[in-house]
């Protein structure tokens, strides 16, 4: 029996090192843990991809927890299968549970769609408050640091675009934009 580990975020911003500490303490070896930094809603990943390679009957992945494998219920369920006919299980360490056994299996299926909805949750409820502040009038987005007044003035004295562009520096297209969307 080897021990294999496996760490997701989200994204690229946030850290792996808690998981991967987690997992070295737990026993697997450094270069048998496998990472990703991306969304757990799908099954193609990197990490994942190259330690499915990698794993061999009796195998064991741990990982810490539920979610850091997947957030789809469907997906899990199919990982879950994928990994149990290979003869490997999955431990997750932070939640005590593991697909080892038929009733490990049955509440790793449940906890993937609890997973799953709770991302749901979390959507709606980011959804919501994005809305609630386009209505309170908040806007969206990268402040303008072009200075739209000074370019249509510029044009009002005859100047041409090229030369608005070198002056203020930005580039030509944008001058032109700004300029179509000051005649609308």
């Amino acid at each position: 029996m080897r021990l294999f580990g496996y760490a997701r975020v989200s994204t690229s911003q946030q850290s792996l090192d808690t998981q991967i500490k987690t997992l070295l303490e737990a026993g697997v070896v450094k270069s048998r843990i496998f990472t990703d930094k991306v969304t757990g809603s799908h099954v193609k990943r990197n990490g994942l991809d190259l330690l499915r390679v990698k794993i061999e009957e009796s195998d064991v992945i741990l990982v810490t927890k539920l979610d850091r494998l997947g957030r789809d219920t469907a997906d899990m369920i199919q990982l879950i299968k994928e990994f149990d006919e290979i003869g490997v299980a999955v431990r997750f360490l932070d939640d005590g549970i593991s697909t080892e056994g038929t009733m490990g299996k049955m509440v790793v299926t449940i906890l993937s769609a609890v997973a799953q909805a709770e991302r749901q949750r979390i959507l709606e409820r980011t959804n919501e408050g994005r809305l609630q502040a386009k209505a309170n009038g908040v806007k969206f987005g990268r402040k303008r640091t072009v200075d739209r007044k000074k370019v249509i003035d510029l044009n009002d004295e005859g100047m041409g675009a090229t030369e608005i562009s070198k002056q203020t520096g930005i580039g030509r297209s944008t001058v032109y934009k700004l300029l179509r969307e000051s005649n609308d």
